[in-house]
């Protein structure tokens, strides 16, 4: 049993979250290292985990996408727990499924403080991050010490691992950097989502062009044969809300001939639209924008792949409000991720969705 969707959105918009944006200083990054290290240490005490279910966990429709039985449709977009240190957390916290990471075959620091500005008005988020972490092989040393691996369902939910691109490697020499990193993670993940569309890693984008994406997809998706072949893990690409047309007609037929399993869509994007005037000031920071200006893209870009592709969607992106992850569904994703509209709206969210899916709502 868990408190109603409507109590948890009361209690979180009215005590948690602005007690939350006040803390450190306001200082949003600060905030999110601290909440994450307090859900890692509450998933290791024998109690917390039961007060957290108590509090927040819901239930959704189990529904099978790329070989994967998730227990609904609403997961945890990959930037939350880079390092997958509250892996154990986030079933407690409603959702059906995870993406950790994204890691680089290299630990790095990423680009310089600050990275990350809320703009709240527009109940969106700045951030140039630069995928900071600690590596992959040290996130598939801290899955396997907490007992996570490929399928066994220790944390849950099935867990996805998202890979980049280490920044000081050149893009040329992509491919091995991202086979480094699928090795590492693959025994633990459920899924590897491949990010080539963060815009803060400098050239990184580029490897959504044809011939640069069909050699990485290739490898990639060879790499994952050769090391299972019976049971490949399944291999999906995340992609950017900035893409024309054409460049989505490019992608989904690179995508479609290497096999990969599905496309993530969206990433966040360079574009200012949408902001509030309040918030036009931060408007200036560079990096990738998230949260409610990014909604109608990403909505138009879930009905332009699944309009010209038959491969499985996992929608994110602006997705603020139950109805908002109801639109992506009827615009044919799969599954949806949360990011941003978690931090804004909290467990509720999450409630809201499993409600709005659940074939008894």
């Amino acid at each position: 049993m868990s408190l109603p969707a409507s109590v948890l959105r009361l209690g979180y918009g009215s005590l948690v979250r602005p007690a939350l944006f006040r803390s450190y200083r306001g200082d949003p990054e600060k905030i999110h290292e601290a909440m994450i290290a307090s859900l890692a240490a509450a998933s290791r005490n024998p109690v917390a985990p039961r007060v957290l279910g108590l509090l927040a966990r819901s239930s959704g429709a189990p529904v099978t996408v790329g070989g994967v039985t998730f227990p609904g449709r609403v997961g945890l977009a990959a930037g939350m727990d880079k390092d997958g240190i509250a892996a154990l957390a986030w079933a407690r916290l409603g959702f059906s499924f995870a993406e950790l990471g994204t890691v680089t075959a290299q630990p790095q620091p990423g680009n310089p403080k600050p990275r990350v500005f809320r703009l709240s008005e527009s109940r969106a988020l700045i951030n140039r991050m630069g995928f900071n972490n600690r590596g992959a092989h040290a996130l598939a040393t801290t899955l396997a010490a907490a007992g996570i691996q490929r399928g066994n369902r220790r944390a849950g939910i099935p867990l996805g691992i998202s890979i980049g691109k280490t920044k000081v490697v050149p893009v040329e020499d992509a491919v091995p950097d991202y086979l480094t990193s699928l090795r590492a993670v693959a025994p633990h993940a459920d899924y590897v989502a491949i990010n080539v569309s963060s815009p803060n890693t400098p050239g990184l984008r580029s490897l959504q062009d044809g011939g640069a994406l069909r050699d990485l997809l290739g490898a990639l998706v060879g790499e994952a044969r050769r090391l299972d072949a019976q049971r490949p893990v399944p291999v999906w690409v995340k992609i950017a809300p900035d893409l024309s047309d054409g460049q989505l007609d490019e992608v989904l037929a690179t995508a479609s001939a290497a096999g990969v399993t599905g496309i993530i869509a969206t990433n966040t994007t360079l574009g200012r639209e949408g902001l509030a005037p309040a918030d036009q000031p931060q408007a200036r920071q560079t990096g990738g924008l998230s949260g409610q200006p990014l909604t109608a893209r990403a909505l138009d870009v879930v009905s332009y792949v699944t309009a010209h592709a038959t491969l499985p969607v996992m929608a994110a992106g602006g997705i603020m409000v139950g109805e908002d992850a109801m639109r992506m569904l009827d615009a044919g994703a799969s599954l949806v991720q949360l990011y941003t509209g978690f931090i804004y709206a909290g467990p509720a969210l999450v409630a809201d969705i499993h409600r709005l899916t659940r074939s008894d709502a």
